[in-house]
């Protein structure tokens, strides 16, 4: 079956094995409670825990073995139908879950071989599709998307950035679609590929390259920057600007909120093994707790162990003109204005306590948009706008 071709076979199969695995993570977790209330006070050395331990692995052990048989019968099942059955298209409803499920799950699924996993790749309409740049065009717009979305949602109330750009100052829009559930500089990695591939096979030429990202996107397209000058790959020379809508370049308060209660959940050992429930999130979302967005960032490193932040540096791109715009809901009571219900307007604007980390947007590529929140980004006349009259100058 071609990989660009999703099957609901597939998918209900991928599904299946989520369930089976989730099914013998939930009776590990039991067991784990199981085993440390059983054993006795600790103070007293736990004297129930060898008998505890003899008696709870014949149960839980079972279960998983049973599980085990389960999982391997309807996997082999639908795998033998999934040829028979074919592909069909997908739907907005669907592709919304799947783009949750792996910014939530994404890692373990890719690692796990689970047909869930999204490739990254360029889409039309949730499609792959083949840049097609008209022979009197050679402008390339990027539009990434944000932690467990995808492409289709760059279209929100009857508007796309992209369509628009592509209507009024010529733009070729290209849709990633992404894992989000992956480490930020994975994707990052994968997409400074995608983007040469995808400028190498053109037919027509490519002087001029913007890229238009939303929310976590904003850091897969700064890490991509720094792969591709890394590796010195030819679109980086023809990157002109870069717009980041509502994108936590230093992290998102809930992320590190959810570090939080992994701590809390880990001081008693009661309670600890149900620490494990929050460890449940992907590398993708603990990226966003400082805004990771190179490999020394998290490589070496616990992810979920509670940490200051001690992230190298990453400039804004040379040569390239950054523009950042915020959203915010409200003011505080100090009158500092909030963020967009899910990045703070510190954080979106590149602004940090740590001189050597800030990100030096000029104030005249900064913009706030009052009243709104961190989707609304991606639909607001005000906010295109603002887009649209700093890339038209780009075009002179």
């Amino acid at each position: 079956m071609s990989k660009d071709k999703r099957s609901h076979v597939d998918d209900l199969r991928g599904a299946s094995k989520l369930a089976i695995d989730a099914t013998k993570g939930i009776t590990s977790l039991v067991e784990a409670m199981h085993k440390t209330i059983g054993s006795g006070p600790e103070v007293l050395g736990k004297p129930l825990e060898g008998p505890t331990r003899i008696a709870t692995d014949i149960v839980y052990d079972g279960i998983r073995a049973v599980t085990n048989l389960v999982g391997l019968g309807v996997d082999g099942a639908l795998k033998q139908l999934a040829p028979l059955l074919g592909g069909s298209a997908p739907g907005g409803e669907r592709e919304a879950v799947l783009a949750v499920l792996n910014g939530v799950l994404g890692d373990y699924l890719q690692e796990t071989g689970n047909p869930l996993a999204i490739e990254m790749q360029f889409r039309k309409r949730g499609t792959p599709a083949r840049l097609e740049l008209k022979k009197n065009t050679d402008k390339l717009l990027i539009l990434v998307h944000g932690s467990c979305m995808n492409d289709e949602q760059w279209t929100l109330n009857n508007h796309d950035h992209g369509a628009a750009l592509q209507r009024d100052l010529g733009y070729t829009p290209a849709y990633l679609h992404y894992n989000s559930g992956l480490h930020v500089s994975t994707n990052g990695a994968k997409l400074a590929h995608c983007i040469e591939s995808l400028v190498s096979s053109s037919e027509a030429p490519i002087d001029e390259i913007a890229i238009l990202a939303h929310s976590m996107g904003g850091l897969v397209a700064r890490s991509a920057c720094h792969v591709a000058e890394e590796n010195a790959l030819q679109w980086r020379s023809k990157l002109k600007s870069m717009v980041f809508l509502g994108t936590p370049h230093h992290g998102s308060p809930l992320e590190r909120a959810g570090n939080w209660v992994d701590t809390l959940l880990g001081i008693s050992r009661y309670s600890a093994p149900l620490s494990g429930l929050g460890k449940i999130r992907s590398a993708g979302v603990t990226d966003l707790r400082f805004g990771n967005v190179l490999d020394e960032h998290w490589q070496g490193r616990d992810r979920f162990e509670m940490t200051g932040d001690d992230r190298v540096p990453l400039p804004l791109p040379d040569g390239v003109a950054c523009y950042a715009i915020a959203g915010s809901v409200a003011e505080g009571s100090l009158g500092e204005l909030r963020g967009d219900g899910l990045v703070p307007v510190k954080s979106a604007l590149g602004q940090h306590e740590q001189t050597k980390l800030v990100l030096a947007f000029p104030e005249a590529h900064t913009w706030i948009g009052k009243g709104l929140w961190h989707s609304a980004l991606l639909s607001d006349a005000e906010v295109y706008r603002q887009i649209h009259a700093w890339l038209e100058p780009a075009l002179s």
